[in-house]
């Protein structure tokens, strides 16, 4: 059953990037670029100016069509859809592997896979969703807007983007070679690798694994090295730090975060691949022990949440604002804030170890730091809310996953602030309590945040509008699923229910209960499932065949003008130069009466 399951989930990725090949071919085979540089996506023909948008005038080279321009581009839009069609792919991999876990965890006994192949899946699940999911994510907003925001060129090293780009298809390929390569046994380390389970296990899909990882690791770091570059030194000239957007802002924090967290997980998995494969002594109990990994790991781990998550909460204190008709309340404090989460997430790692033989003083210090980095956040939330108060809030689809956002992040952040407390830690440690809360953030917080960017700015990534009736779906199945799913959890820590188990035959609580916990979870994991694909179908379908939008999609200019972004005000001067140059955008106001008046189209008329 194992190897038919392993089968089914690597014909289902084969076919999905064939199928996304294909349509990329597909989609700009013959698509020429003008001498103005720009084509529906927005490409330049250079990376070195859009003339007619910043005035420059350049030599005009014609950039190469097909599948050749995604393998050759250094532009920073082009490699920000790469980013995000590359997450995409390893959000359907990630997703595939907890369908099945959710399907065996039905019921206590083993029915459809086996513990090994089980094992395989919850580490491929969670190092697949942090490294290859959300890292990417995030960076395909920030490659392609980071720069348009900010009124530069392109990013300040383009070919260095590139490169970190292309680190991460060899990475995903390492990550998963234990299910891509029949011979070789896929890690079941989990995703914290901890020793010495790490190091004991046999096989070289671990080693694999890690290397994969590396890579990934490599990859964030110089990105992070660009981002900062580029924000510090590339801003145009009426850009300063004052008013520099909420969104940069994050990026930049978090590039500071990832420049000393990054590269202390690249060390620590160069010496437990030594320990494994040369003997060394670094997490071995006669030398550095068990726990010294999980110190190195921590410290990089917990950084990593908020590296994750800053760029969510800024890409929602962005749009928000937008749909609410007012500036976000105390932009300031918000900077503030995100940077002293940046500062304090350095501080909170051994709040991952209060049942292990830390000195009870330590202890209580980390205690202090876990509690008093949930200020800064609560001042987030609080100015989200303000913000929507009293506003003239519009329901589109973007508003709605950002007020999910905020709902969700009340949740998952109290009960963070529970697991910061030494005496209810050491009660619920290693549960499903501490799964619950932290997908409460992974899903219900960075994946609503992303979720409400892409539905934002999709009429600037593709120049069409997506179904809003399919989009409202995604979005109700998406909440609904959330917290039937992550809720059941956190009942299920409560109950005493050990986490990374296969099976359930156990004897903390009646079983009765655990059973139709579990159920109620995997309802939840199957509407995720159902929202997802249709949000993949509602993005494909629309970009290939949605109406076309005009200058103002959202309207932004009659409802909220102080808020008409940099990046649509570039938008609007694209379609213009398209209209001068009589490209296919010059007659898009009269296919869809929507681009004429910047609403979202009546999905009933489609």
């Amino acid at each position: 059953m194992a190897v038919s399951s392993l089968v089914l989930a690597a014909a289902v990725m084969g076919l999905l990037l064939l199928v996304i090949a294909f349509w990329l071919d597909y989609r700009v085979a013959n698509r020429s670029y003008s001498v103005l540089g720009l084509d529906r996506l927005g490409s330049p023909s250079t990376v070195l100016d859009d003339v007619g948008i910043y005035g420059g005038e350049t030599e005009h080279e014609e950039k190469p069509s097909g599948i050749t321009r995604w393998l050759t581009t250094v532009d920073h839009k082009d490699i920000g859809i790469m980013y995000g069609v590359y997450a995409v792919i390893a959000f359907a991999w990630g997703g595939i592997a907890i369908t099945l876990m959710r399907t065996e965890l039905i019921t206590p006994n083993l029915a459809l896979l086996d513990a090994n192949f089980y094992n395989a899946l919850l580490t491929s699940h969670g190092i697949t969703m942090l490294f290859l999911f959300g890292t990417p994510i995030i960076a395909a907003f920030a490659n392609y807007f980071v720069p348009l925001l900010i009124g530069a060129d392109d990013m300040a090293f383009p070919r260095i983007n590139a490169i970190a780009f292309w680190l991460l298809p060899p990475g995903a390929l390492l990550i998963w070679g234990g299910f891509l390569i029949p011979s070789i046994a896929a890690s079941q380390t989990s995703w914290t690798m901890y020793t010495p389970l790490s190091v004991e296990q046999v096989g070289a899909g671990a080693d694999l694994m890690m290397l994969g990882l590396h890579l990934t690791g490599v990859s964030a770091t110089m990105g992070a090295i660009n981002f900062i570059a580029t924000i510090v030194s590339e801003r145009g000239d009426d850009v300063n730090w004052a008013n520099l957007d909420i969104f940069s802002w994050t990026i930049l924090t978090q590039s500071g975060i990832i420049l000393f967290a990054f590269p202390l997980l690249g060390s620590a998995l160069i010496m437990l691949l030594l320990d494994r494969n040369v003997g060394t002594t670094f997490f071995t109990a006669d030398g550095g022990g068990a726990i010294l990994w999980q110190h190195l790991f921590w410290f990089f781990g917990h950084p990593e949440v908020y590296i994750l998550v800053l760029p969510p909460m800024g890409l929602v204190s962005y749009i928000l604002p937008r749909f609410s008709g007012r500036r976000l309340f105390g932009f300031k404090f918000v900077v503030y804030s995100t940077l002293a989460i940046g500062v304090l997430s350095f501080g909170v790692w051994a709040h991952h170890m209060f049942s292990t033989g830390v000195a009870p003083q330590l202890k209580v210090s980390f205690m202090a730091v876990s509690l008093a980095i949930a200020i800064p956040s609560a001042v987030k939330t609080f100015n989200w809310i303000t913000t929507m108060w009293n506003g003239k809030l519009r329901l589109t689809t973007p508003m709605l996953f950002c007020i999910g956002f905020v709902a969700n992040f009340i949740i998952g952040g109290v009960t963070g602030v529970f697991l910061a407390s030494i005496p209810v830690n050491r009660l619920v440690h290693d549960t499903y309590y501490v799964v619950g809360h932290f997908h409460y953030i992974v899903m219900g917080v960075i994946g609503f945040g992303a979720f409400a960017a892409i539905y934002y700015w999709f009429p600037i990534f593709s120049g069409r509008m997506y179904q809003r009736t399919l989009g409202k779906w995604h979005f109700w199945l998406s909440m609904l699923g959330t917290n039937i799913a992550f809720f059941a959890m956190l009942l299920l820590g409560y109950a005493g229910m050990p986490r990374r188990y296969a099976s359930y035959e156990v004897t903390v609580a009646p079983q009765e209960l655990l059973t139709l916990l579990h159920q109620v979870t995997t309802l939840g994991a199957f509407l995720l499932l159902v929202g997802q694909i249709i949000f993949v179908w509602n993005v494909v379908q629309s970009w290939a065949e949605g109406p076309v939008v005009g200058e103002d999609p959202w309207n932004l200019q009659e409802e909220t003008p102080a808020l008409f972004g940099r990046e649509y005000a570039w938008h609007e001067r694209r379609l213009e130069t398209a209209i001068a140059d009589g490209g296919e955008d010059s007659d898009a106001t009269d296919e869809d009466p929507s681009a004429e008046t910047g609403s979202e189209p009546d999905s009933d008329d489609r």
